[in-house]
């Protein structure tokens, strides 16, 4: 019982971080329809930006304020350069660009900052807390999720710029008739999914270490998660990204072994695409032709 409770709490620490990636998915997708194939490899270059600036002796909020921001800025810059002018392109150009990006990210890390795994710190500290069955870290980084989350939240749901976001995103015809610059609200829509997926980066990096290939198999659940709770809802990807921590820690403790964890994730893609393709909250869009 006690093991099944720490798996259980582990769950819910990962699946903050899965739910914080597949809310950046679900943003991205609303704007362009496509999935970010490169949001891992952009958190995985946020979070060597933060180790950088801890490094050279910046305390660690700081160098976590500084990247969120920086993040936030290169978001906005790829949405400008490279995405806008492929309005209108075939689907798999702008396929090819998101796996083009992919590649650049994940060479451009390891060009920099090589390819052995470093350790990332964690502002948390080492204490053993709630009996042992969750870390400093686990629950700091889940406390961290959440905030972040409801803050994402809050804004779209009360300020003027979220709502104009929103609109651009679900209408942009309409959104354009009311003077909506939709352009800029899907660079910003950009630019707040890179500052997202660079949170959840520095905080899954103290749990599985840093490397260029980080945030491969993080990507994954959190795909699976989007999928999971709806690819068109933002709310739906944050349940679906806990469900799946919790998920892969008890089936990977007590079924397939933690060898054969990021199987479940696939198995959850495969599944949801057959039975349930909108996922459990998302929405069934039906074109007529």
């Amino acid at each position: 019982m006690d093991a099944l409770l720490h798996q259980l709490l582990s769950g819910i620490a990962s699946g903050g971080i899965y739910a914080a990636v597949a809310l950046a998915l679900v943003m991205i997708y609303q704007a362009t329809h496509h999935v970010n194939f490169a949001q891992g490899e952009m958190a995985t270059l946020s979070t060597y930006l933060a180790l950088t600036l801890i490094q050279v002796g910046a305390p660690y909020w700081v160098a976590f304020v500084v990247t969120v921001v920086l993040s936030f800025g290169i978001g906005v810059v790829i949405e400008r350069v490279l995405l806008r002018p492929m309005h209108g392109a075939p689907v798999l150009a702008s396929v090819g660009i998101f796996i083009g990006l992919l590649l650049i990210f994940n060479a451009l890390t390891g060009a920099i900052w090589g390819y052995l795994t470093q350790q990332f710190p964690s502002p948390f500290g080492d204490a053993h807390i709630l009996g042992g069955y969750v870390s400093p870290h686990e629950l700091g980084a889940t406390a961290i999720t959440l905030v972040v989350l409801l803050l994402v939240w809050a804004f779209f749901r009360f300020t003027k710029l979220g709502l104009a976001m929103r609109a651009a995103a679900y209408n942009p015809v309409s959104s354009r008739l009311v003077g909506i610059d939709v352009g800029w609200m899907l660079a910003l829509g950009w630019g707040l999914a890179a500052a997202i997926g660079a949170i959840a980066g520095m905080m899954i990096a103290p749990v599985v270490f840093l490397d260029p290939n980080m945030m491969g198999g993080i990507l994954l659940y959190a795909f699976a998660g989007a999928l999971l709770g709806g690819i068109t809802s933002p709310l739906g990807a944050v349940i679906g990204g806990f469900l799946v921590g919790i998920i892969e820690n008890i089936g990977g403790a007590y079924i397939v072994g933690t060898e054969l964890k990021l199987t479940l994730a696939l198995i959850i893609i495969v599944a949801i695409l057959i039975i349930r393709p909108s996922g459990l909250l998302g929405r069934t869009i039906v074109s007529r032709v």
